[in-house]
């Protein structure tokens, strides 16, 4: 990593690096270790703030590319009706977002199927798949398989 030799505690919590789809120098795109709809990541902001508007200019111009490729890599994977971004930091005090591909349909995936028990409203946190280490690892690979560029 760039800004810090160490990742923070949100970076942490939601299990990097295991669940490192892709790294930017200021974000960090992380598989959802919960998956309350198939495909849902964490994109954590490297630099050190607790508050969207503290962190550096150069973490705000490198949004833009790194949502672009959220949205290009999620809809090469699996395409979706609508995406959401959530900016909670309730309990994770780092700038962060849960980022939620929305479905109509029940997904599926290595034979596991993905409701999205909110559709066609607010989602639903609480609801969905956790999914053992191995499918984690199988879906952090298929992320990273439909990934745009030369994400690491």
């Amino acid at each position: 990593m760039s800004l810090s030799s160490q990742p923070n505690a949100t970076m942490t919590k939601f299990g990097y690096p295991e669940t490192r789809v892709c790294e930017y120098p200021h974000w960090v795109v992380l598989l959802r270790p919960h998956q309350p709809t198939l495909g849902a990541l964490v994109l954590a902001c490297k630099d050190p703030a607790e508050a969207f508007g503290d962190i550096s200019t150069e973490a705000f111009a490198e949004l833009q590319r790194v949502t672009g490729d959220i949205e290009a890599g999620l809809s090469a994977f699996r395409p979706y009706q609508k995406i959401n971004y959530l900016m909670l930091m309730m309990v994770d005090p780092d700038v962060h977002f849960h980022v939620l591909p929305r479905y109509a349909e029940t997904q599926s995936f290595e034979g596991v199927s993905y409701p999205d028990k909110g559709w066609p409203a607010v989602p639903d946190l609480g609801a969905g798949v956790t999914p053992d280490p191995a499918a984690r690892a199988a879906l952090v690979a298929a992320l990273k398989a439909a990934w745009p560029g030369t994400g690491k």
